[in-house]
């Protein structure tokens, strides 16, 4: 394996896609497929009253699922986009995976860096020159973005840090 390669480790691999695939797809039909029978056997059977609105199985699963699917899909709505459920979420895996957050914090550097750029490129093109407070602001950016490329690794957690930071200074 050549420096720079993660390491498959094809046990937890397939560890993983094992529990991805039971639980987003087996374990939800199967509960799927309980719950219906369960309720309708247990519950709808023992009431005339509701057997007269679900006379079958079947017409017992095609009502809950013209009913069912549609208010789930509207609780997913809600969840993803009204409540502060999904950004808990987001914020749980951005602090818990070093990969996320270190995809995170270089797009926030190369923006840092494009803007830079962009700056000294429209002062240089209407024939400007730098002053020597931007050349030092320069250095001082590129070697604060130096020393912590070199300082960071998956384990230490400085790009959360480094987040930190940066966030502090936009919203301050």
């Amino acid at each position: 394996m050549s420096s720079g390669q993660i390491p498959k480790h094809r046990g937890f691999r397939g560890w993983f896609y094992f529990r991805m695939g039971w639980s987003t797809y087996f374990a939800f039909i199967f509960a799927a497929i309980n719950t219906l029978t369960v309720t309708f056997y247990l519950a709808i059977e023992k009431y005339p009253t509701l057997e007269f609105i679900f006379p079958t199985f079947i017409h017992y699963v095609g009502i809950v699922s013209c009913i069912g699917v549609p208010m789930l899909i509207l609780i997913g709505y809600v969840h993803f986009k009204r409540t502060a459920a999904r950004r808990a979420e987001i914020d749980v895996a951005y602090e818990t995976n070093p990969y996320v957050a270190r995809t995170l914090v270089n797009t926030q550097i190369l923006l840092s860096l494009n803007f830079k750029l962009t700056e000294i490129v429209l002062k240089l093109s209407t024939d400007q020159k730098l002053t020597k407070e931007e050349i030092t602001e320069i250095q001082k950016l590129q070697t604060e973005l130096s020393d912590f490329v070199t300082e960071r690794t998956l384990q230490n957690k400085m790009d959360l840090a480094f987040f930190k930071k940066i966030e502090k200074r936009a919203s301050g």
